[in-house]
């Protein structure tokens, strides 16, 4: 694999360590179906998150882990490799990705392919791409972080926010406290945007999440790149800023 724009730094972490991508694609989905390999901007969704981690310089191996024929062969087709098809009890509306990725992790290491580090990518980020990857895993380096995690700022102060009773009664709204407030006085806040998500290994292994305990760093995007795909609005307006930005 090619990494021509490597730093010594770079170079000395992840040179000699090993980064495993994985794409993770069950065939069902209830709210949209098939929406892994739904034509997106004129190619299956999956093929963008294919393309992103394909191209990223610090990517070792790009595997794909799915239950559907369908998907991989997609996937295989647009560069992913499948070296094992997902068994039916992990594919579940109930299963995780965390059990996913410890599956995967598993499988390659029975046969001798070890890992220092995991990249989860998720098909409903079409918008990320390799240098999204690159850029976060150079702050792995630069922070000398166990983990990574994408996040993007959110669209509305979260005081902005409440419960409503059945009756839809604001009586308790916080907003009402805050009529005298500009949004810019409030503090900025972020949430996990679904784009990314690396973490060490053994890390990874030891606490089963991403969210590890120690030495985990954001990694922040734009809002325009970080729709995460979930319902038919989703991937019309993840489609429309592709195509209207240019972004893929």
């Amino acid at each position: 694999m090619k990494r021509p724009k490597l730093t010594l730094d770079i170079y000395l972490m992840i040179g000699d360590s090993r980064l495993l991508a994985i794409i993770t694609a069950r065939g069902g989905s209830k709210r949209l179906p098939r929406k892994n390999i739904s034509v997106f901007n004129g190619q299956p969704l999956i093929v963008w998150s294919v393309k992103a981690g394909k191209n990223s310089q610090y990517v070792d191996r790009l595997i794909l882990s799915t239950d559907d024929n369908e998907t991989a062969q997609i996937a295989k087709s647009a560069g992913a490799e499948i070296p094992f098809k997902r068994p039916g009890e992990l594919a579940l509306d109930s299963t995780s990705s965390i059990d996913v990725v410890v599956h995967a992790i598993n499988e390659l290491a029975a046969r001798g392919d070890i890992y220092e580090y995991v990249l989860l990518l998720q098909p409903t980020s079409p918008l990320r791409s390799a240098r999204h990857i690159d850029e976060a895993v150079e702050l792995l380096v630069d922070k000398d972080a166990t983990g990574i995690i994408s996040v993007t700022e959110v669209d509305h102060p979260y005081e902005w926010s409440g419960l409503l009773s059945q009756s839809l009664s604001m009586d308790d709204f916080p907003q009402r406290q805050l009529d005298s407030q500009s949004s810019q006085n409030l503090p900025v806040r972020h949430r996990v945007n679904g784009a990314i998500y690396i973490a060490k290994v053994d890390q990874f292994i030891k606490e089963k999440s991403f969210f590890l305990s120690s030495k985990l760093f954001a990694y922040k995007m734009d809002r325009e790149v970080s729709v995460d795909i979930d319902t038919r609005f989703d991937f019309q307006f993840a489609e429309f800023l592709a195509v209207s930005s240019d972004l893929i």
